[in-house]
């Protein structure tokens, strides 16, 4: 059984509402990268410090997806929630203005990853809605496309403005603008969707689930996924041990623990890049550059990546994602024991984040497919939710030791890690592709009948078992 996932739209922009998606995108691609510059040098921080505040971050994301998943199928107001969304984030942005402390900007933070999972989810079911199921693919695909170039004209105005004398300060407020301006465009460029869907619905199409997979932000990791919320204690560990034994065969597994060491890897690598880029010296403006060098890498090559698993196999492009990851973590730390001028520096940085970038754009959508082709035909909201709960621990974990390290270790040995995690999931995928093939075995050739009246006709049976 396999699964073909449209990447590659037949137009760029499905619909024109589409276009009230880019000025958000802009604006929180450009904060990702304020935001550890704005610890390390308006309030004189530390690596140590971009590492808590991720931390915060990550741990309000993660407990407020449940909530907002839970709200978005009982009350069908996707408008509403974007414009909520998006009307907070304008807030948030503009209270980080007058911010003087670091306990300020971890609350802040923590308040933006609080409000984030709102839009994620409306969003998603917004398309699911308004869209026929014919149309959905090429949706899907524009809305990717449109949210990685926002993601491009937020990193290009950071690199224009830190050139100049303006501060990163001021250039909130600009992020602040956009988001204003996107929840204006959703107020009135979308009408409201007639058809009604819930989060778990979002399973069972491969370009909706690729979307809410699709890892973004400064640590690259995706907004968690629960379409059912979560029991509470103690029931999911029963539950986790009757799955443990009924799963002992499968593939799915395999592919959430490979999973995991991705998103924790990455969260290591990204979260430290920065603060790592600071210390050799780049300025803002370049370090705006290296971003730009991974968010344009991966909108050339997403478009592609469905038809590469098409015709290869997801199975053999995760592994050559994961491994082209792993090899860029530990060129980057091989980079640390080379003292390279200023601008050897940056373009070495820049080339390996670009590397990077189109990596990750194929690894999401092999590593999706995969996945869907795992829980297809089971229960896929539960086993999505005990993905994204595993992606989470690894989000906060990631953070964690990153700022662990900052205080016992180097931007080496974290470099040397993230690589070092990455590879050694590069066998649970190759487990996981051979319990698929045990469960899924090829079906044998069909021998094939000799025509009638030819040469294998014209054989002397009597002469064919004296031979």
């Amino acid at each position: 059984m396999s699964f073909a996932l449209r990447t590659w739209p037949r137009r760029l922009v499905a619909r024109p509402w589409l276009l009230a998606f880019l000025p958000i995108n802009a604006a929180t691609s450009g904060f990702g990268v304020v935001l550890p510059l704005l610890i390390l040098i308006p309030l004189h921080g530390d690596w140590a410090n971009v590492a808590v505040a991720a931390t915060l971050y990550n741990t309000a994301l993660i407990l407020s997806s449940v909530v907002w998943g839970h709200l978005a199928d009982r009350y069908p107001y996707r408008r509403g929630f974007l414009i909520l969304n998006y009307a907070a984030y304008a807030g948030l942005y503009a209270a980080l203005l007058h911010v003087g402390s670091l306990p300020a900007l971890y609350a802040i933070y923590a308040a933006i990853g609080a409000i984030a999972p709102a839009g994620a989810s409306a969003s998603n079911l917004l398309i699911l809605e308004k869209f026929t199921e014919s149309e959905r693919a090429t949706a899907f695909a524009s809305f990717q496309e449109v949210s990685m170039i926002g993601s491009i004209v937020g990193l290009l105005l950071g690199y224009f403005w830190t050139l100049g004398s303006q501060g990163l300060l001021a250039l909130l407020g600009v992020f602040a603008a956009f988001a204003l301006a996107s929840a204006f465009a959703v107020a009135w460029g979308i009408s409201v969707p007639w058809r009604r869907h819930r989060t778990a619905q979002v399973a069972g199409h491969p370009e909706s689930l690729a979307s809410r997979l699709r890892p973004s932000g400064p640590a690259q990791t995706a907004v968690p996924f629960f379409p059912h919320r979560p029991r509470l204690w103690p029931a999911p560990v029963r539950r986790l041990r009757a799955w443990a034994r009924e799963e002992l065969r499968h593939e799915v597994p395999l592919i959430m623990i490979a999973s995991f060491l991705f998103n924790f890897s990455a969260n290591l690598f990204n979260i430290s890049y920065t603060p790592y880029l600071y210390s050799i010296g780049l300025a803002a403006s370049a370090i705006f550059l290296v971003n730009l060098s991974n968010n344009f890498a991966q909108t050339l090559v997403f478009p592609m990546t469905g038809g590469l698993a098409n015709r290869l196999g997801s199975d053999r492009i995760v592994h050559s994602a994961t491994y082209l990851r792993g090899l860029g973590y530990l060129a980057t730390a091989g980079l640390t024991f080379v003292a390279l001028a200023h601008g050897s520096a940056f373009g070495a940085n820049l080339a390996i984040y670009a590397l990077l970038g189109g990596a990750i754009a194929i690894y999401t959508t092999a590593s999706t497919l995969i996945l869907f082709r795992g829980i297809a035909g089971r229960d896929a909201g539960s086993l999505l939710g005990v993905n994204s709960a595993l992606g989470g621990v690894a989000a906060v974990a990631g953070a964690g030791l990153s700022g662990l390290l900052a205080v016992f270790g180097s931007y080496r040995l974290v470099f040397l890690v993230s690589g070092v995690v990455l590879l050694t999931s590069l066998p649970l995928w190759t487990a996981a592709s051979l319990a698929y093939r045990r469960r899924h075995p090829a079906p044998p050739p069909v021998a094939e009948s000799p025509p009638t009246g030819g040469p294998a006709a014209a054989v002397d049976p009597v002469a064919a078992k004296a031979h």
